[in-house]
C-alpha cells in the first residue's frame, strides 16, 4: 500500500544556502539548520517517509564532483540520523539548466523516481521548498500540498498545516 513522503528542497530548506550562485562543494561547508531534525521528527511521527530532493547543478559546471557530493550527502544524512531525524531516501539532479533532463527541477522526474521506488502515494505527500520551481515539480508530480517558505527560514512553521497520516493495516511479512 502506498504511504505518503515529505519531500523537503536541501539548500535553504535542509541546510544553510549558501548567498548567491555558490554551492556546497564539501561536507565542511554542509551547515544544518537548527530547527530541522525536530521537524523531521515530527514529520515521521505524523505518517511521512522523509525524502530529500535537490538540483545539484554545480557537478555539471565543474564546482565538485560526484564523489564531493556523495561526501556531501554522507555528512547530511549522518547528521540527521545521530539527531534522530532520519531521511528515507535522497534524489539529486547533477545537470545544468539546458541539459535537457527530466530530473532538474521544476520538472518532477526525482519526485516521479522516488515514488515509484519506494511505493509513494504523491497525492497525500507534502512538499517543502524555498524557491517556485521546488512547487512547480511538486504540482506537476501530483504531490497533494506544496509549501513555499524562505531561504533558511524555520521549516516546523508549515507543520500546522501538514496532516497526521491515516495508517491503514500494516502488512505482517
Amino acid at each position: 500500500m502506498p504511504v505518503p513522503a515529505a519531500f523537503l528542497d536541501r539548500d535553504g530548506v535542509i541546510n544553510h544556502r549558501i548567498p548567491g550562485d555558490t554551492y556546497v562543494t564539501c561536507p565542511a561547508e554542509l551547515e544544518i539548520l537548527p530547527h530541522v531534525p525536530e521537524a523531521i521528527r515530527t514529520l515521521r511521527a505524523r505518517g511521512y517517509r522523509i525524502v530529500v530532493f535537490t538540483n545539484q547543478r554545480g557537478v555539471a559546471r565543474g564546482f565538485l564532483s560526484l564523489e564531493d557530493l556523495s561526501e556531501v550527502h554522507a555528512k547530511l544524512e549522518a547528521e540527521l540520523s545521530q539527531a534522530g531525524a532520519p531521511i528515507d531516501a535522497l534524489y539529486f539532479c547533477p545537470h545544468d539548466n539546458d541539459d535537457g533532463c527530466a530530473c532538474r527541477k521544476p520538472r518532477p522526474g526525482m519526485l516521479l523516481d522516488a515514488a515509484r521506488e519506494h511505493d509513494l502515494d504523491l497525492a497525500r505527500s507534502v512538499l517543502v521548498g524555498d524557491t517556485p520551481r521546488d512547487l512547480e515539480a511538486g504540482r506537476a508530480a501530483g504531490v497533494g500540498a506544496c509549501f513555499l517558505i524562505e531561504s533558511d527560514s524555520d521549516l516546523r512553521q508549515v507543520l500546522d498545516r501538514v496532516p497526521t497520516v491515516a495508517r491503514g493495516p500494516r502488512s505482517l511479512g
